[in-house]
């Protein structure tokens, strides 16, 4: 089983349902079962967003680690992006990135795993 992990090694892929997003799967359920995190980096680049969406049963934590946008959460309103902002979005929890100004990239763990 793997215990390191080194990120630029890990090839970009299209995300599997958000167009224009990328992703690096880090460590996966499929990976290392169905009790595990999901940890993955998110690439969105500038003038693209991530449309309103909610993971059923998961708490979604962001370290952004570049770049510059704005989030909504579903009653908790309209927040800055920017480097080093962590952001933890309840499970159930309705939310979205707009108004993507400079490419974000992620740094992002859901507990438990979504894939």
């Amino acid at each position: 089983m793997d215990i390191l992990f080194n990120t630029p090694t890990i090839p970009w892929q299209d995300h599997p349902s958000l167009k224009n997003i990328s992703i690096k799967k880090i460590i996966t359920t499929e990976a290392f079962g169905k009790d595990s995190p999901s940890i993955i980096m998110v690439k969105i680049p500038a003038g693209a967003e991530v449309t309103e969406h909610i993971h059923d049963g998961s708490e979604d934590m962001l370290f952004i680690l570049s770049g510059r946008g704005t989030m909504e959460i579903e009653g908790q309103g309209r927040f800055s992006l920017r480097k080093d902002v962590v952001v933890r979005v309840p499970r159930n929890t309705r939310h979205r990135i707009f108004d993507v100004s400079e490419e974000i990239i992620v740094y992002d763990v859901f507990n438990p795993g979504i894939m």
